[in-house]
């Protein structure tokens, strides 16, 4: 360690990456989402970039010396390309080889991403990181529960701490969580040790139900009540992500305790083993969906359409509730949003007020539904439009509001969001921000699987969750991996029996 005050250099780079998803993310995707050379990055936290700013209030309160390196983030999508990756990477390497020597590493990871030639890219740059800073530096990072954890980054890193509910409402507190381990390995007061436990098992883990509430209720117990358990995290794991790590992971911190973390990763392993299947909030299809939100008696009621969800890399362009919405007659209904950069410019070149017909949607993937062809009106058109996301800003690129008309002009009850870059639905301010009241509003149309929910939750009346198409794949125990370990529930019923056999 160097001698006074500390040295610590900080960074991040992350994405969630949809082995699936057609859509390639070059290093213009990092910039339309985030992209912050060193100093540059903002004062609002974001969710995988907050080790910055939450460590630039810690090294203030304790006179260190922080470094910043570049801060990169993109909207989740398919693969990363190898030239963006290379680049950000090689652009963060050569940063931290200027701040040598340093004390500490800390990293803003999301632990999803994949890139051409890279199915481990985060094991990659971590195995970099090591190489510079040498094997006595400590070197941690925050990590998004939807993420791969790799045998090559457990080993390439002192410890993990990961967001804790799904809702992700938590990064800061979890990069605060994050900056306190470091602040105290460095000064001495603890040691810690991190164990992993492989829980064999994909599943989609919501805090905002049983039996996942009470899981991360007593984790956050068990850390406030036992001076020894310094952290302790569960790894969802990221099902579009066709990667051989593929799965759910328990991590266990203890201070200078390795057999307690090792029985605790265990032991909250299992449980959550034990619990498959059942995590999952219930789901209609779009016919069913539809039926439910307009028999409704109170407003708004919310869709959310959870597999067409770019946040887990899919275009959010998918019609097939939309088409359902206008077969039914269904009227007081928002959409927000539908991707089409190619729909946005037409409605910018024609201005506000214009009615034109326009086809839009449905041109990414298949099982999206098809194209909509419709008679509009251009509502309100925003260059630069925004969501709050907790403490953060998404932003969701130039975006149009769009009313259809029926044949003779008139308007059909039904209002569209059409976006430029791809973001999933975290907050009623999306609607707003296009000048909408989302609680005038009989039915809200969002595209997220669970982010919204926090947001959304207060505003409505009943939530639904549906299952339109296949724009994402949803179903481990169908999906056609290529690279994903067969010992794994579903698609082994007990990996824990069947797999030592």
């Amino acid at each position: 360690m160097t001698a006074g005050p500390k040295r610590i250099f900080v960074a991040a780079l992350a994405t969630e990456t949809n082995t699936f998803s057609p859509i390639v993310i070059d290093r213009q995707g990092f910039v339309d989402s985030l992209y912050a050379p060193p100093g540059a990055h903002p004062a609002t936290p974001t969710l995988c970039t907050a080790p910055i700013p939450v460590g630039r209030r810690v090294c203030a309160e304790l006179g260190w010396t922080l470094i910043e390196g570049t801060a990169a983030w993109a909207d989740p999508a398919g693969l990363v390309s190898q030239g963006a990756y290379e680049g950000l990477r090689d652009e963060i390497l050569t940063q931290l080889r200027a701040a040598m020597p340093v004390d500490a590493v800390v990293l803003g990871l999301h632990g999803a991403m994949v890139a051409q030639g890279y199915p481990d890219p985060e094991g990659d740059f971590l195995d970099h990181i090591r190489a510079i800073v040498g094997p006595d530096v400590l070197v941690a990072a925050e990590l998004d529960p939807h993420s791969h954890l790799t045998a090559r980054r457990v080993a390439a890193t002192d410890f993990f701490v990961v967001f804790k509910e799904f809702p992700h409402t938590d990064f800061v507190e979890r990069a605060e969580d994050l900056w306190r381990l470091v602040a105290d390995t460095l000064e001495g007061r603890i040691r810690p040790v991190m164990a992993v436990f492989d829980c064999r098992m994909i599943d989609v883990f919501p805090t905002s139900r049983e039996p996942m509430r009470g899981f991360v209720n007593r984790l956050l117990a068990l850390e406030a009540e036992t001076p020894a358990i310094l952290s302790l995290s569960a790894i969802h794991g990221f099902m579009a992500g066709d990667v051989p790590e593929m799965g759910t992971k328990m991590i266990a911190i203890t201070d200078n305790d390795p057999a307690l973390a090792a029985r605790l990763a265990e032991r909250l392993g299992r449980e959550l083993f034990a619990n498959r299947g059942r995590h999952m909030m219930p789901q209609l299809d779009e016919g069913a969906a539809v039926a439910a939100a307009m028999a409704a008696t109170a407003w708004p009621v919310v869709i959310a359409d959870m597999w067409d969800n770019p946040g887990g890399g899919t275009a959010g362009d998918a019609t097939v509730v939309l088409k359902e919405l206008l077969a039914k007659g269904a009227r007081g209904v928002a959409i927000g949003t539908i991707w089409d950069p190619m729909a946005v410019q037409l409605c910018f070149v024609a201005g506000e007020g214009a009615v034109m017909p326009l086809r839009f949607g449905a041109k990414s993937a298949p099982f999206t539904g098809e194209p909509a062809d419709a008679l509009v009106r251009i509502l309100r058109l925003n260059p630069e439009a925004e969501m709050r996301f907790g403490e953060s800003r998404v932003p969701f690129g130039r975006a149009a509001r769009i009313a259809l008309l029926d044949a003779d002009g008139n308007e059909t009850g039904i209002e569209v969001i059409l976006n430029t870059v791809r973001a999933q639905s975290y907050d009623p301010s999306l609607f707003s921000a296009l000048g909408i009241d989302p609680l005038a509003q009989k039915i809200l149309v969002i595209k997220s699987t669970n982010h919204f929910f926090a947001a959304f939750q207060p505003i409505a009346s009943q939530i639904i969750y549906c299952a339109a198409g296949r724009p994402y794949p949803n179903d481990p125990a169908t999906t056609p991996y290529r690279h994903v370990r067969p010992d794994i529930w579903p698609r082994m019923a007990d990996p824990f029996q069947e797999g030592l056999k």
